[in-house]
């Protein structure tokens, strides 16, 4: 049981409209939705099909909510999402605190484990790392020799911290998440190919979160960097050497290739690719699926394979789509033309 809707109302600062008393056991999507159910709906679409649904009561955005008498019960937010966001962390598993350290948990001689430190099952710390306090490593979390750990860091089950990176306070690091992986380098032979040693490290900045089975690789030399307060998801390909600045965000199969630099606060939409050795300036939104091929200045919009910007692209693909138009007319005029010069 979370609430009533007034005490949820207290709670993400929003308003009711209806009944406050009303008894809310869980939060759920509108198709999922039952009584006892607060849904939540960002448009009036969404809100329409919100009031139709078994749901006790609805959270909406202000901007949305209607001035007249609804069928059911309404908490009215600024936003929608952040409420949720609020609301939501009271349902999530708690994270393991420390201090606590599993018998199978291995620590190196030299290594520095800092206060209420949680080490679960598995865990292994190498030789001369630091674990920040307040970190929670879960079973089977990996921290290389020399590696670096900030305050209340959290690797996830199975995440791999590999040697001498550094990792900044607050870092999430979810599963499978592999940070320092072998830089992609080599060099052709006549015999083939001959690796280039990766010798550099992945410096990673504080409230940085790193999606499952996302790969950070080492740079060939000096750092990798992602900087503060950056969220990239899973199954993405950071290559060696490439920095990412403050505050940005990496959907679902991204891939820099190596050397790739981008700024401050850019949104990058899933499945977006980076050739390589180009730089991304600040606050540039890059539309799902785009292929980076080339330098974007700051502030740009850009999708498409090869990346241009976003209304460009929307207009060369209405003219696309008018060309079979085009190409009949064309047709019909040289026909025309045919039969008035015979």
């Amino acid at each position: 049981m979370l609430g009533s809707l007034g005490e949820l109302a207290d709670r993400v600062g929003g308003r009711v409209i209806g009944d406050a008393s009303v008894r809310i056991e869980r939060i759920a999507a509108i198709g999922e939705s039952d009584a006892g159910t607060l849904t939540f709906a960002t448009d009036e679409r969404y809100l329409a099909e919100a009031l139709r649904s078994p749901a006790a009561a609805v959270l909406v955005d202000d901007a949305v909510a209607p001035h007249a008498s609804v069928t059911k019960p309404l908490l009215v937010v600024p936003s929608a999402r952040l409420a949720l966001a609020v609301l939501l962390q009271a349902l999530r598993r708690p994270r393991p605190r420390g201090p606590f350290r599993h018998p199978s948990a291995v620590v190196e001689s030299g290594a520095e484990i800092g206060a209420d430190v949680y080490l679960g099952a598995f865990v292994y710390v190498g030789a001369g790392a630091c674990i920040g306090d307040g970190c929670t490593l879960e079973s089977g979390a990996y921290v290389g020799a020399d590696s670096r750990l900030g305050r209340d860091c959290w690797l996830h089950p199975q995440a791999r911290v590999l040697h001498e990176c550094t990792l900044g306070d607050r870092v999430v690091l979810h599963a499978g998440s592999v940070i320092g992986s072998e830089g992609f380098g080599w060099v052709f032979t006549g015999n083939g190919l001959q690796r280039i040693p990766q010798v550099g490290n992945v410096v990673l900045g504080d409230d940085v979160e790193i999606g499952a089975n996302t790969c950070v690789d080492r740079a060939q030399t000096g750092s990798t960097r992602i900087g503060t307060g950056t969220k990239i998801d899973n199954l993405c390909q950071i290559g060696h050497n490439c920095r990412i600045g403050e505050h940005s965000v990496l959907a679902a199969l991204c891939g820099l290739a190596g050397s790739t630099v981008i700024g401050d606060r850019v949104k990058v939409g899933g499945a977006s690719h980076f050739k390589g050795h180009i730089t991304v300036g600040s606050d540039v939104t890059i539309a799902g699926a785009t292929q980076v091929w080339g330098d974007i200045p700051d502030g740009a919009f850009v999708s498409g394979a090869p990346a241009r910007d976003h209304r460009e692209r929307l207009r060369l693909e209405v003219l696309i789509r008018n060309l079979p138009k085009l190409v009949d007319r064309v047709q019909a005029l040289e026909r025309a033309l045919g039969r008035h010069g015979r």
